[in-house]
């Protein structure tokens, strides 16, 4: 009896499960994370804010030089397509100052007439070349003198133009789609001296 007694014991006793509780690795990491004051919290809030303008204002900047090299390659190029036979028209333009002295100095005469007319037409040709690459003369006589197109070789008194005139073109300049390649080379006009301070100084060196 005793034998059974103790096997209906062994059988009646119930054993309680194991119950395993997972924490997980954010819980871990909030649990050990300390609490934030509000003062904080706010500090931390505009130090990303301060972060976030600062790369906001690169993008800006780089997006602008972005902008600004592309607009100067632009740029460039156009000049280069514009002004890419100037090196051809430096070379060309003396040839032209060579035909127009050479009909100067011919002189009339039998036989010298079909030269000067061959030359003349041959200089036409030319000058109708450059010009259709955009290359223009200057030749300001009687023009107020302009430095940025202008050279003085010398200045001359005179009445008969007004001061600061060009009365003399040495040599014809030129511009290349309104770039200067050559300045002219002139003479410019200054006031004339008084006559009555003409005379004075006269009388006192006598």
């Amino acid at each position: 009896m005793m034998s059974n007694e103790k096997e209906t014991s062994v059988e009646g006793t119930i054993e309680e499960p194991q119950v395993e509780v997972e924490v997980t690795e954010e819980q871990v990491v909030a649990e050990e994370a300390p609490v934030l004051s509000h003062e904080e919290l706010l500090l931390t809030l505009q130090d990303a804010q301060a972060k976030a303008d600062e790369h906001w204002n690169q993008l800006l900047i780089a997006r602008a030089d972005l902008s600004n090299a592309q607009r100067r390659a632009e740029r460039e190029l156009a000049n280069a397509h514009k002004y890419g036979v100037e090196k051809l028209a430096q070379e060309l333009i003396p040839i032209k100052d060579s035909m127009e002295l050479g009909l100067t100095v011919i002189t009339e005469g039998e036989g010298q007439d079909k030269v000067r007319e061959g030359m003349a037409l041959t200089l036409q040709m030319f000058s109708g070349v450059l010009d259709k690459f955009g290359v223009k003369e200057v030749s300001p006589q009687g023009e107020k003198f302009n430095p940025e197109f202008h050279q003085a070789m010398s200045s001359q008194e005179t009445a008969d133009f007004e001061p600061n005139t060009v009365m003399t073109v040495f040599q014809k300049g030129y511009v290349l789609n309104d770039r200067l390649i050559r300045p002219a080379m002139v003479v410019v006009s200054k006031a004339a001296a008084a006559q009555g301070d003409s005379q004075n100084k006269i009388d006192e060196t006598a």
